[in-house]
């Protein structure tokens, strides 16, 4: 017995047994006479509306958390950097986050070919240190600095052949300790002040050039691998060489900044290649705690002069240990925001323009503390603002008031060279613009 009926357009219809006489064989007559109980009977079931599935998430996208890290931790640098605060480093260990930040990124990038990423990470960051170098290098000739110098270590030559670190930045570049500070106009050791955030640039480079390696090693060895950085640098300034020579050689140096910030470069890795997470959920905030305490102990151990605090940023092994603890406990909780949180939209804007001219802000910064001096000094030669105002003109709340914006001023003329650098249009102020219409808040 066929099972199709006539309205479905059937050639041999088959009345169903309990249907009434009525219902004919001619299929006008049944589309026309059927009950409704039987049409319900042969149409099939209405099916609830179903909610459209949410777009597939865009990989590669940004992290405005790791942003948020990201602008937190320049904003505590120069906020160290103009009060000398010791505490600073231990309520937010800015070096360690953003190695840690750069590692993350890196082992994302390295699911492409290594050496095109290498070449790729290079051409971020040397332009901006480029242009940072010829015009520091050319301001400290001009001071009385270079081949002749009385700082030029001995013979011209070997200042020649040192400038080669302001074109690959392997060791520290050359710059003289005093100068006469341009007829006494600011401090004589303002080229050692400006040269300070180079470190960081030549410890990154090395990180960038043995990424691929420490990949290799983390995927293969994770524990041996996230733990090597910390046995070396303990191994290094526990157990190394008394010498002065020794201790403040290049080589020595750079390993030493390598080993201490590596365990975080390594960590952030570990973050983005999902290893965090397959471990179960109490280790990190049980461990790194105590590596913490551990670090914090090793820092109250240290000989300290009368009336100084200990500074963490002074002692490797310390410096090691509690970034290393802290840093992981920001991975733990890493929510992951592709979108800002309510509470914190107010500051997409400022975040988004950090992190646009991070490479920048960094060079920069200590240059506009130091011009903050001979800016504010004029101020002095006012008889009424030095005797009722003494007090303000001593702030460095006053000095870091007027850094700002002489740093964005030093943005805004050279930081176009980072969108050069990364292939983008030469933008002057890259602040993220408003949509129109969009609302600060849900209605």
């Amino acid at each position: 017995m066929s099972n199709s009926f006539g309205w479905f357009g059937g050639s041999q219809e088959t009345v169903p047994p309990h249907a009434p006489a009525s219902l004919g064989r001619h299929e006008d007559t049944v589309a026309l006479r059927i009950p409704e109980q039987w049409r319900q009977e042969a149409e099939p079931e209405p099916q609830e509306p179903q909610e459209p599935q949410a777009a597939p998430k865009a990989k590669g996208g940004r992290d405005r958390y790791l942003d948020l890290l990201r602008a937190l931790a320049l904003v505590r640098v120069i906020i160290y950097h103009n009060f000398s605060w010791a505490w600073l480093p231990i309520v937010f260990p800015s070096m360690g986050v953003m190695f840690a930040l750069a590692g993350s990124l890196m082992a994302r990038s390295l699911k492409r070919p290594a050496l095109g990423v290498i070449r790729g990470r290079l051409r971020r960051l040397l332009p901006p240190m480029w242009l940072f170098g010829i015009i520091m290098v050319g301001l400290q000739v001009y001071d009385g600095g270079g081949p002749y110098g009385p700082e030029s270590d001995g013979h011209p030559t070997w200042w020649w052949a040192k400038l080669a670190f302001w074109i690959l930045p392997l060791s520290t570049p050359p710059y003289p300790g005093a100068l006469p500070g341009f007829h006494h106009t600011i401090e004589t050791t303002w080229a050692e002040q400006v040269i300070v955030p180079l470190w960081y640039l030549r410890a990154y480079l090395w990180y960038v050039l043995l990424s691929p390696l420490m990949l290799k090693a983390l995927r293969r060895f994770p524990v041996a691998t996230l733990c090597a950085p910390l046995v070396m640098v303990i191994g290094m300034n526990a157990f190394g060489g008394n010498e002065p020579e020794f201790i403040y050689s290049r080589v020595w140096e750079t390993a030493n900044d390598f080993a201490t910030f590596g365990a975080c470069w390594i960590l952030g890795m570990a973050h983005q290649e999902g290893m965090l997470k397959r471990i179960p959920q109490y280790v990190l905030p049980s461990i790194a705690p105590l590596i913490m305490v551990a670090g914090l102990w090793y820092l109250g151990t240290r000989p300290v002069d009368p009336g100084e605090v200990t500074d963490l940023e002074s002692w490797p092994i310390a410096q090691a240990l509690w970034s290393f603890g802290f840093v992981a406990i920001l991975l733990h909780v890493s929510p992951s925001w592709d979108q800002w949180p309510a509470p914190l939209e107010r500051w997409n804007g400022l975040v988004s323009l950090l992190n646009s001219r991070a490479v920048s802000v960094y060079l920069w910064h200590e240059v506009a503390l130091t011009l903050a001096v001979p800016v504010l000094d004029p101020l002095w030669s006012y008889d009424y603002l030095s005797s009722n105002f003494k007090w303000l003109l001593n702030s460095p709340w006053l000095d870091l008031l007027t850094a700002i914006p002489l740093l964005a001023l030093l943005v805004l003329v050279f930081g176009w060279v980072e969108d050069v650098a990364a292939k983008r249009s030469p933008r002057l102020f890259p602040y993220p613009r408003r949509q129109r219409g969009k609302r600060r808040s849900a209605e």
